[in-house]
């Protein structure tokens, strides 16, 4: 190890890290400068990485957790030869830079997810590491290992305080997870001050009490963190590698002070700061040569291992031809075993099926064809009636190619390790619990959008007919908030049938996390008159009841309401159509000739969802055409509750009669 070499590295990510934050007059210098030896040692001498193909698929991966220290990330990955220029760095911060001001996934090589909402980055590294784990199980063989990588992560005091780290770290123990390994940048600092006064538990004590192992060292000594790191590997559980730092180190004016966090450091700081490592205060962006000659040598031995790892996969692949085609299909999305049309569940109109029932079974059909599908629930696996094919398994520590996923009660982490599960590569994530439960895990579901990952929620008991539960478990303001996420999409099937056509519509989806906000209660199933309605639907809507060509009236509803307005379109002395709004972002964004030929011209439209109005004046003719819920619930049986609080079809009938 040339551990010179590596110090004039740490060295160079110190001088980029100052001079691009302060360029910017934006930024958090403090981990930058204190870890710097950690992020040289572990792109130079531990992980297997090759900087001129980042998607190596069997990469060892690296999550900044502690995503504010983003200039430690950026400044690495330009020295050890990924695609950021040093132009890259001095345009941190700036309109359609490389280097934003958080790591985002799919903006800068190298980046392996979006992080920043601190806590959130250990938990998706606790989905990479447990789809290492599924695939190498489905895929190694005893004369060949064509999954066996890390996941490394970095977090600080605030990723360790926000409960979705005890989530999933505690996730993580329990399944033993030992391709895990975390570094913890000790430094007892935050934006306020000291850490001593609200973050006083035994760190040490903690990740043990979780099953982990935990070590200790300094974050400036390079050769203790590398053999740190080995002993990290000998066990079987993940690892806390706690690492002693200093916040602002070098940099005289904010060592160790809480200012060093969240700010630039100032010029004047700047040229103590250079004047301390030994660099020209007149100097800016300065790279060591050292640095530079390092990584330029190493290139050859990071080319070397993927290659390596390319004769392995070719002799893999030509031993055994089959597993080689499903590896294929794992990556690609494709269906592994034989699916048509009629092969889906199907019923019989007036049956009374509640949505998620039909949910399930298709899931169940789903995840006999798809091998790479793999998820679970947070504890609701009845409830939420996640039905995998019998042959599927169930994941441990015993059984890692068993495909559903017991998360526990954490409904964020859940979320969390689906993100990372998606951005490993291979595997089709989903994860479920009650919609009213969708709060605890929407940070999570925001940056599926955000990182554009295919993840899909289900989300069950999606109304007040949850019913004696009360209103602690009636979700009436959460379709709209779910709405309101940019890039979500948001499915809520109003029968069976529709239920089926939701899944068929997630499982191909490639670029945005998908919702299926499903019914606890029966409904029935209807007749649809648009013979071609699975294919309308795609669109978002389409027409249940048409009342002929020129409608006195349409009502537009979604979910277990479309039964209701079909109840009320059959009491009206006027024509009434019906239109089920199965997606209503994606409705709301057709042509608008698409949207008038389906409402048909209507001289009033009627909304109705058994939630808040907020959305619907997009399509009701004005705001006393929407029969909705603008207040919580109340505990009775489902329908009585609805209708105590007005939301009944007589009402409905009303607005549509006026």
């Amino acid at each position: 190890m040339n551990v010179p070499a590596l110090e004039k590295v740490a060295l160079s990510i110190r001088s980029l890290s100052m001079d691009a934050i302060q360029k910017a007059k934006s930024g958090h210098p403090g981990l930058p400068l204190g870890c710097a030896e950690l992020a040289a040692v572990l792109y130079g001498e531990i992980m297997n990485h090759n900087p001129k193909n980042a998607t190596w698929l069997n990469r060892d991966r690296f999550v900044l957790s502690a995503g504010h220290g983003s200039m430690l990330l950026y400044s690495i990955l330009h020295l050890s030869g990924y695609d950021v220029s040093l132009d890259d760095i001095k345009n941190f911060r700036q309109l359609d830079s490389k280097c934003p001001g958080h790591p985002e996934y799919g903006v800068t090589s190298g980046v392996e997810c979006t992080t920043g909402p601190l806590g959130q980055g250990i938990a998706m590294a606790t989905g990479m590491a447990l789809a290492e784990t599924m695939l190498s199980a489905k895929f190694n063989t005893e004369n060949h290992k064509i999954v066996d990588h890390y996941t490394y992560a970095l977090v600080g005091e605030g990723c360790l305080m926000e409960g979705v780290s005890s989530e999933a770290s505690s996730f993580a123990g329990a399944n033993k997870l030992g391709k895990l390994i975390v570094f913890y940048d000790e430094n007892k600092i935050t934006i306020d001050g000291e850490t001593d006064a609200v973050f006083a538990e035994d760190v040490e004590k903690r990740y043990e009490a979780y099953g982990w192992q935990v070590l200790r060292g300094s974050m400036y000594d390079i050769e203790g963190i590398a053999k740190l790191v080995e002993s990290a590997k000998a066990d079987e559980r993940p690892s806390l590698i706690i690492l002693k730092s200093a916040i602002g180190k070098g940099a005289p004016t904010v060592e160790g002070k809480s200012a060093a966090h969240g700010a630039p450091i100032g010029e004047e700081g700047v040229v103590e700061a250079k004047k301390n490592l030994g660099l020209n205060p007149d100097e800016y962006f300065f790279v060591a040569k050292e640095a530079y000659d390092y990584f330029a040598a190493q290139q050859a031995t990071f080319e070397a291992k993927e290659e390596e790892w390319n004769k392995v996969f070719a002799a893999w692949s030509k031993e055994n031809p089959e597993l080689a085609k499903l590896w294929d299909s794992y990556h690609k999305g494709e269906a592994t075993k034989e699916i048509t049309e009629e092969m889906y569940p199907t019923f019989q109109i007036g049956e009374k099926v509640a949505t998620r029932s039909a949910a399930g079974k298709t899931l169940t059909l789903l995840t006999d064809c798809y091998s790479n599908i793999v998820g679970g629930s947070a504890d609701l696996s009845g409830p939420n009636a996640i039905k995998f094919a019998p042959n599927s398994g169930v994941y441990s520590p015993n059984s890692r190619d068993g495909r559903y996923i017991h998360f526990g009660i954490r409904e964020f982490a859940m979320a969390c390790i689906s993100n990372g599960i998606a951005l490993h590569g291979g595997l089709k994530a989903f994860c479920g619990t009650f919609l009213v439960f969708a709060d605890y895990l929407r940070p999570a579901l925001r940056l599926s959008s955000l990182m554009n990952l295919p993840v899909v929620y289900v989300l069950t008991h999606d109304s007040i007919y949850v019913g004696e539960d009360g209103p602690t478990h009636q979700p009436v303001e959460f379709l709209a908030s779910l709405r309101a996420i940019p890039g979500v999409q948001v499915l809520r099937p109003a029968d069976a049938e529709e239920a089926v056509e939701a899944w068929k519509i997630a499982k191909d989806v490639k670029d945005h996390p998908v919702c299926i906000c499903l019914t606890r209660q029966t409904v029935s199933v209807f007749e649809k008159e648009d013979p071609d309605w699975k294919n309308t639907v795609k669109a978002g809507a389409y027409i249940v009841r048409k009342a002929g060509d020129n409608p006195d009236v349409t009502i537009v509803a979604t979910g277990s309401e479309v039964n209701l307005a079909l109840e009320a379109a059959n009491l009206s002395k006027k024509a009434v159509r019906v239109v089920s709004v199965m997606d209503k972002t994606t409705f709301e964004n057709q042509p608008e000739t698409l949207i008038n030929t389906i409402l048909g011209g209507a001289k009033k439209v009627v909304a109705t969802e058994a939630g808040i109005s907020q959305g619907w004046e997009t399509f009701a003719t004005s705001k006393n055409d929407i029969l909705a819920i603008n207040r919580f619930g109340t505990s009775a049986p489902g329908a009585i509750a609805a209708k105590g609080i007005g939301f009944s079809v007589e009402n409905l009938l009303k607005i549509v009669e006026q």
